[in-house]
């Protein structure tokens, strides 16, 4: 037995349209594909999200309550699982949403920071963190928004907020970077915040011409830079994105570096296995795959098949 029958046999007729339509690669006008298409718009995973948007477009969190950072942090969140789940423009919700957090933009391209600071290393006066602007481009770009205008603002202001070494910073601070905390801290970068040199690198490996530029390969060239992968961490991004893991937080975002979600990353920007790096880590990934080519989350089984169909489509993207 293979994952196939396994991950179409999955009771989400939104996974089962993606395996379909990224996997298989059928055409768009198979009956199945087509009656799959109809019925993931009654998917819980998407019917429960959506029950929880507001008439600005803006989306509350999973308890139903708003955020601290004017709804722009569960919005973000929201807008990037209706995009992993293949809505764009063309879905309201997606457009409303969308047009909720262009709204909150300010002129100079960015996002304004956190309006109350939930994490104590954020409570000190900030000018500047590149999360603030790369959570939202992320999820917009995520959506089909990367080449709007709007958003093109953003991934400017975003370059030109990273250092010169190619990562990007824990943030600027009475006109000084500031150094991040241990276990956010990149190998090879003096001030290269390993959350928001991760936001960044997602919102440009989420466009279609700036995923092959020099920000993007240099910023994934330093989350590559890690020695240790941990099989712990293995598809949280995934479960955490389609709401199987709670996750919050600012700099603790990306506490833990997701193999998987550093895997998609190489295979949207283009990476290749003759770097040394990209086959250790496909290597490590293979080598926790079961023995029906599915990979298993202990922690949360419900995810194990969300998180199985995201390694193999980035698997399918790694070049040779």
């Amino acid at each position: 037995m293979t994952w196939v029958p396994i991950l179409l046999a999955e009771r989400s007729a939104s996974l089962r349209y993606l395996v379909l339509r990224d996997l298989l690669e059928v055409p768009k006008n198979d009956a199945e594909l087509m009656e799959l298409e109809r019925l993931r718009t009654h998917d819980r995973i998407l019917t429960e999200l959506l029950d929880l948007q507001d008439d600005d477009g803006s989306f509350r969190t999973m308890d139903g309550s708003r955020d601290s950072w004017r709804g722009i942090w569960s919005t973000s969140q929201a807008l990037l699982r209706l995009g992993y789940l293949g809505f764009d423009s063309n879905c309201p919700a997606v457009k409303q949403a969308a047009e909720f957090l262009f709204s909150q933009q300010e002129q100079d391209g960015s996002w304004a920071l956190p309006d109350e600071k939930s994490e104590r290393e954020i409570r000190e006066p900030y000018s500047m963190i590149p999360l603030q602007t790369g959570m939202p481009l992320r999820a917009l770009a995520a959506s089909g928004y990367a080449q709007d205008p709007r958003s093109e603002n953003a991934y400017e202001w975003l370059i030109a907020n990273r250092l010169p070494d190619g990562a990007w910073p824990s943030g600027v601070k009475s006109g000084q970077h500031v150094f991040p905390g241990g276990y956010r801290r990149l190998a090879h970068s003096r001030f290269g915040c390993r959350t928001n040199t991760t936001f960044a690198v997602s919102a440009l490996a989420n466009h279609p011409i700036r995923k092959h530029s020099q920000p993007g390969r240099k910023g994934l060239d330093h989350l590559l830079a890690q020695e240790v992968l941990q099989s712990h961490a293995l598809g949280f991004e995934v479960a955490r994105t389609i709401g199987f893991e709670r996750g919050g937080g600012y700099f603790t975002y990306f506490a833990r570096q997701d193999p998987a979600m550093l895997l998609d990353l190489c295979g949207k920007i283009g990476a290749s296995l003759e770097d040394s790096r990209v086959s250790d880590l496909v290597n490590f990934i293979l080598g926790l795959q079961g023995p029906y080519g599915l990979w298993e989350n202990p922690s949360k089984p419900i995810a194990s098949r969300w998180i199985s169909f995201d390694l193999l489509r980035s698997l399918s993207f790694i070049d040779e």
